[in-house]
């Protein structure tokens, strides 16, 4: 577990303290690094693992959200592959009235108009974009803008912004899907109850 002390930052108004970061593991990347990725990372850890800067998630995150912002909710897609994106994924979309896409993402659904349940999002939020490959290269395709969360391992050439976290473990992404909620939420002046517990799926 990397402590405060290894992580010597200073946020500028963080949405929520290092420590509840940290607590999340938000911060614990991969053992590979991708190129595109090499400037969101902090350290190396001893045990390989590549530690992300948790200065650049907290503003990414709030870049984030007033992008999102600019779209009406009901035009912005939320897509998860991840298992334990799904629901914190699914929770996000729910509460700002955004459309998810959980599980399987089935072909065509942006690129193929006769395709049952087709839909013409104007912006798309990606957990992973190797899970959700399918999606971005539909988005691409259709010029729809992405927005994704990229561990270490992530190569980032489809994604229009950014946001560095780890995408894999089950508190990480309950946690950056509740920040986003909350901050696209108080950017539209609604203040909310939610807290990050209500994002995270029962084992």
């Amino acid at each position: 577990m990397t402590t405060v002390n290894e992580m010597e930052i200073e946020l500028k108004e963080p949405l929520i303290p290092v420590e509840e970061y940290l607590a999340a593991g938000v911060h614990i990347g991969t053992q590979q690094k991708s190129k595109d990725m090499k400037k969101f990372i902090y350290r190396v850890r001893g045990d390989g693992l590549y530690i992300l800067d948790i200065r650049e998630t907290d503003s990414r995150i709030k870049t984030a959200a007033k992008f999102l912002n600019q779209y009406e909710a009901p035009n912005i897609l939320v897509v998860t592959s991840r298992q334990y994106g799904q629901f914190p994924a699914r929770k996000f979309a729910d509460t700002i009235g955004a459309m998810s896409a959980t599980g399987r993402f089935i072909p065509g659904l942006l690129t193929n108009p006769v395709l049952n349940g087709y839909i013409e999002p104007q912006v798309v939020v990606v957990t992973d974009p190797i899970g959700d490959a399918q999606v971005i290269n539909e988005a691409v395709q259709s010029g729809i803008p992405v927005v994704a969360l990229c561990d270490t391992n992530n190569m980032t050439r489809f994604v229009d912004l950014v946001i560095p976290t780890n995408n894999k473990g089950r508190k990480a992404l309950s946690m950056i899907y509740f920040l986003l909620t909350r901050e696209m939420l108080r950017l539209r002046g609604i203040s909310t109850a939610l807290t990050p517990e209500d994002f995270e799926i029962e084992i």
